[in-house]
């Protein structure tokens, strides 16, 4: 945890695309952080699929590190694609690793989403899965602003900056209700 007036978010992406739309909008999150927040990007492409047979032998080295790194964080921020009218399987694997026991990381953490995909529902589909994975896990998800990016390819330039006023908007008032909801649980 870190010091009483600062906040360390552990942001999570759950699309590995190099030109993602979901890293391209956490990249904008970042950018528009409050003072006093700081932002790391967990690195879940070398996490590998999981097996209870392996975790019964002990967390690979990158879910080991994925772990330390929520347990550390104040708040978590996911960036979180739409797949066939879900959330990724990197992501969902990534949270399947890091939330088995012992001391399971998850549990009270507040965390926003934010999400971006093609379709007109800009991920709400898999926001809606997050979510109730979130539940499950005791995380205390943001309620507001949603931010759901829809059509994705249209809000982008070719170089990954996001054009769409309106979402830019949704995502800073975001970060800075996250701000507010982790120093808000940082008191329970």
């Amino acid at each position: 945890m870190s010091d009483a007036g600062s906040i360390k978010v552990l942001a999570v992406c759950g699309s590995l695309r190099k030109a993602s739309y979901n890293m391209a909008a956490l990249r904008v999150a970042i950018a528009q952080k409050p003072a006093g927040m700081t932002v790391e990007v967990a690195d879940i492409s070398q996490i590998p699929p999981y097996n209870e047979d392996v975790r019964q032998q002990g967390f690979p080295p990158t879910v080991e590190t994925l772990r330390r790194q929520i347990a550390a964080a104040d708040a978590l921020l996911f960036a979180c694609p739409e797949y066939n009218y879900s959330m990724s399987g990197v992501l969902k694997n990534a949270i399947d690793w890091a939330s088995r026991p012992p001391d399971q990381p998850f549990a009270g953490k507040p965390c926003a989403i934010i999400g971006a995909a093609a379709g007109m529902a800009g991920s709400a589909r898999a926001q809606y899965d997050l979510r109730r994975s979130c539940v499950f896990l005791d995380m205390h998800p943001l309620n507001k602003p949603e931010v759901l990016i829809g059509q994705a390819q249209t809000k982008f330039d070719a170089e990954g900056n996001l054009t769409d006023e309106a979402a830019r908007g949704f995502i800073r008032d975001l970060m800075a209700n996250l701000a507010g909801w982790a120093r808000l649980h940082r008191k329970r």
